[in-house]
């Protein structure tokens, strides 16, 4: 049984037609999957059914075996799913050490072990902890929105669009940022554009397509098939 499941999901905005259509993600501890696809195959829909943002016509979310469907975000939250959105995830105008502290706002006990585990994953932001966000480069300012998303010390952590804008090299070092996470036993998906370093350090993955699974498989299954490498990958 996976550890979170989005399960048949069928579901869009408003009175207007459905975005996603029997739409099946899920991902276990200590994993990273991928959801990929071209623009409008429904990756940030699915994304946001998971998280509650959206409800469901038709499907289920489980964590841990769980219905949690008809939870709020906040309840998932509370729950131990955290998310980082690709745009306005810090708090520029605030130092490295506040914007983790505010991330640790739903915990009750001290603060102080979670910031030195997060300065332990992500050592440059033990340097600046005191400079304020909106002076860190792109790649830094991401590593602060890592951080506050792990102050809650989730068991799923939701990413979308992590590498956008940043450099290549700034995209591997995130990328290797993500694989640390992973190895503390979080259970990630991420919605990327670069579908191929993507692939590369995930251990499955999903293909959307017009809001519905056409393709999934190991990271390595997918970057090798004609088809995905053809259409998605541009190889």
């Amino acid at each position: 049984m996976p550890y979170f499941e989005g399960k048949n999901m069928t579901a869009g905005y408003g009175d207007g037609p459905d975005i996603i259509s029997s739409c099946t993600i899920n991902v276990n501890k200590g994993e990273i999957v991928a959801i990929l696809g071209p623009n409008g195959a429904g990756k940030s829909t699915a994304m946001r059914a998971l998280l509650g943002l959206l409800n469901l016509k038709s499907g289920n979310v489980k964590l841990n075996g769980q219905e949690i469907s008809k939870l709020n975000p906040q309840d998932r939250v509370k729950k131990g799913i955290s998310f980082v959105p690709q745009t306005r995830n810090v708090f520029g105008e605030l130092s490295v050490e506040e914007n983790l502290e505010i991330g640790a706002h739903l915990r009750k006990d001290d603060t102080k072990e979670a910031i030195d585990e997060i300065f332990n994953l992500f050592p440059i932001l033990k340097e600046k902890k005191k400079q304020i966000v909106g002076e860190l480069s792109g790649g830094q300012r991401q590593q602060v929105a890592l951080g506050r998303a792990l102050m809650i010390k989730p068991s799923v952590l939701m990413l979308d669009e992590p590498t956008a804008g940043v450099s290549p090299i700034v995209m591997d070092e995130l990328f290797d940022h993500i694989i640390k996470i992973k190895k503390t036993n979080v259970a990630i998906i991420m919605v990327e554009q670069n579908a191929k370093q993507a692939l590369s350090i995930s251990d499955r993955g999903y293909v959307l397509v017009t809001g519905k699974n056409k393709f999934q498989g190991s990271g390595n299954e997918l970057l090798n098939d004609p088809e995905v490498r053809r259409s998605f990958l541009g190889l």
